[in-house]
């Protein structure tokens, strides 16, 4: 894995060069191990290396044979062996190992639609100097990531926005149209981002740059299959899942340098290091990370794991202080506001990781292959009752809703659990699934909080996807989910693991499995009340049945526990600070009332706070400069703030 950026210059501007190394320092993190840059009049490649494969010969900016085709390439290609010996009959002459000069043959050979021989994750550009064309490309399920920005002087790309930022051309402004699909998901679903301009190629999409003309096509290389449910016996199904997950994990331990495993304690990381024990000769070394209250923690399951089948195990432990105190230096890794808790863990245990491995496994994305997430199975409930539900007369529906929400006779937490369920909901999308599981504000507290009359439709993207797939609730629930929040969840994964220049790959999303899971039958994924039914029945003999059908956590975080710490209330004093991005988009009235709730235990109000204090400290720094000095003229992160929060109380 490394680091990509470039751009063609259509003004003729002075000093490119220089521009294309500032955009590389910005990204340095992503491959310490070298960099390089190549012209061709107005076009400049940029590369960070972090060596993985064939560490001697894999330098970046990559030539053809004839210098004709010149690429930069962030990912692996896993089938590049198997892709090699025809190119070679075909004449194409290699000078290296590494999969990067597979690429470059393939797109000789085929083209644009070279992509759809690779199995793996990438990101890349190629400047093909005899069509004056340039392909971009992003991996099926968005493993890699792929910013870009277009105007009538220049076309920039990158790993990161960051290395945008960098090029004159691209400016650092708020896109706020898009505040209120923030606060509601805490991401943008679609291609855009925050920063006005600045775009996400969408996974499975190629995009193709004429240089002349500057026209600019963007195409659909490949999507997730329609579920076609087959009629075979459990038994068939359980045993290919099994053989499929040990070809995907296989294929992923190819690597020249050492790797190891993110272990959780759950199924999904627990299943994937049972099966690198089982393929490698040498000590399998996992990497787990908890917090210092114990009830959030899953170090306890990762250690029993871990003693289970065999690996050398290594664990960190975060405190409020080093959660808090990172964030900033960590908002500005991802460039824009931290939409989970769970990035800040992450980035310790990449740390941690780095001192050991260079490469490692982690278990995303089996959840959204195989329904194991909660709120599946509860908006199936949801949709089953609300849907009898809906016959009894609207204004009764109002006046229980509204009973459910006001009512003094409840407790808070009651009140809270009935508000997740159809009688405290509306019977829609938006409110029976969205806002329940995804969204932190209402509509209705949006309307009250923004200054501005929000943009466009907050939930449009998502609905987009909703709707497109005709198929079973559970279906549609998956691909909508695979095609959005996965995406975000990917980018965490990437931009986390490479601040501490570390390489993740996920062997749950090799697109061939992928397929497969669409084809899996709906009472396979669920059953019982349990998720991921066939995952765990083809994992039975690997770990002990304790640890496959404990109850999963998710890896939660004590925010509301610290959020009621007095050393929080430094994270308060920045919300409601009126000289601060929040102050001119939000009602701060409604944002101090949100914290006294907080603060007296009245309401929940965690996951909408860390909303507004991710969105303050990234206009902190990508807007206004103030928490750092290092908005969109900085070359490094060296002048974020270096605590949040006050000394620990004695």
């Amino acid at each position: 894995m490394c680091g990509i950026a470039g751009f063609i210059d259509f003004s003729g501007g002075s000093n490119s060069l220089g521009v294309l190394k500032r955009m590389l320092d910005r990204i340095r993190h992503r491959g310490p191990d070298g960099h390089g840059v190549y012209q061709d009049g107005p076009v400049y490649l940029g590369h960070r290396r972090l060596s993985i494969i064939d560490v001697a010969g894999g330098a970046q900016p990559m030539a053809n044979e004839t210098e004709s085709v010149w690429i930069t390439f962030n990912g692996e290609i896993f089938n590049h062996a198997a892709l090699r010996p025809a190119l070679e009959q075909s004449g194409h002459r290699y000078k290296t190992r590494c999969d990067t000069e597979t690429i470059l043959h393939a797109y000789e050979q085929k083209g644009s639609a070279c992509v759809k021989d690779f199995r793996g994750m990438f990101s890349f550009a190629i400047w093909d100097a005899d069509e004056r064309k340039l392909l971009c490309a992003r991996d099926r399920l968005g493993i890699k990531p792929f910013y870009y920005f277009r105007n009538g002087r220049a076309f920039v790309f990158g790993s990161e926005i960051k290395a945008l930022l960098a090029h004159p051309e691209v400016a650092a402004t708020l896109d706020d149209s898009l505040l209120a699909e923030y606060l509601t998901f805490g991401y943008i679903n679609g291609e855009e981002t925050l920063f006005q301009g600045i775009r996400k190629l969408m996974p499975g999409h190629t995009l193709t740059l004429d240089a002349a003309s500057g026209e600019i096509k963007i195409e659909q290389f490949w999507d997730v299959p329609k579920a076609q449910p087959e009629n075979r016996s459990e038994e068939e199904w359980i045993s290919e899942c099994r053989q499929r997950l040990e070809e995907t994990v296989r294929l992923r331990l190819m690597s020249d340098v050492p790797l190891g495993m993110f272990l959780s304690g759950g199924v999904d990381s627990s299943a994937i290091a049972a099966l690198m024990k089982r393929m490698r000769r040498e000590p399998v070394k996992t990497f787990s990370v908890g917090y210092k209250e114990g009830a959030y923690s899953e170090l306890s399951y990762a250690r029993e794991v871990s003693s289970a089948i065999g690996t050398d195990h290594h664990e960190i432990v975060v405190g409020m202080e080093d959660f808090f105190n990172a964030l900033p230096h960590l908002v500005w890794h991802e460039d824009e506001p931290i939409a989970w808790p769970s990035s800040i863990p992450l980035y310790f245990v990449s740390r941690l990781a780095s001192e050991h491995v260079k490469v490692v496994l982690t278990g995303e994305g089996s959840d959204e292959l195989f329904g194991g997430y909660h709120r599946y199975q509860h908006y199936l409930f949801n949709r089953r009752w609300s849907d009898r539900y809906s016959a009894a007369p609207a204004r009764l529906r109002a006046l229980v809703r509204d009973g459910i929400s006001n009512s003094r006779m409840l407790s808070a937490n009651l009140r809270r659990k009935l508000q997740h369920t159809f009688l405290g909901r509306e019977d829609t999308v938006e409110s029976l699934q969205l806002d329940n599981f995804y969204g932190a504000f209402s509509a209705e507290e949006r309307s009250r909080m923004l200054k501005a009359k929000p943009g466009r439709d907050p939930y449009r993207s998502y609905l987009d996807y909703w709707n497109a797939r005709q198929a079973s609730v559970l279906a549609q629930m998956l691909y909508a989910d695979q095609k959005t929040y996965l995406v975000e969840l990917l980018m965490k994964q990437d931009q986390m693991s490479m601040a501490a220049s570390i390489e993740s790959r996920v062997p749950f999303l090799d697109h061939p499995f992928v397929e497969f899971s669409t084809r899996v039958p709906d009472n396979l994924k669920i059953r019982n009340g349990q998720g991921k039914y066939i995952l765990k029945r083809a994992v039975e003999d690997l770990l002990p049945r304790e640890i496959i059908y404990r109850k999963k956590m998710g890896f939660p975080t004590p925010l509301r526990q610290w959020f009621r710490d007095r050393r929080a209330e430094p994270l308060f004093a920045l919300l409601v600070n009126r000289n601060k991005m929040l102050a001119e988009y939000v009602d701060l009235a409604f944002v101090e009332n949100l914290i006294e709730r907080q603060r007296s235990g009245a309401e929940d109000c965690t996951d909408r706070l860390w909303r507004l204090l991710n969105l303050q400290i990234w206009g902190d720094i990508f807007l206004s400069g103030d928490g750092a000095g290092a908005g969109s003229n900085a070359d490094d992160s060296e002048r974020l703030p270096d605590t949040l929060l006050t000394q620990p109380a004695v």
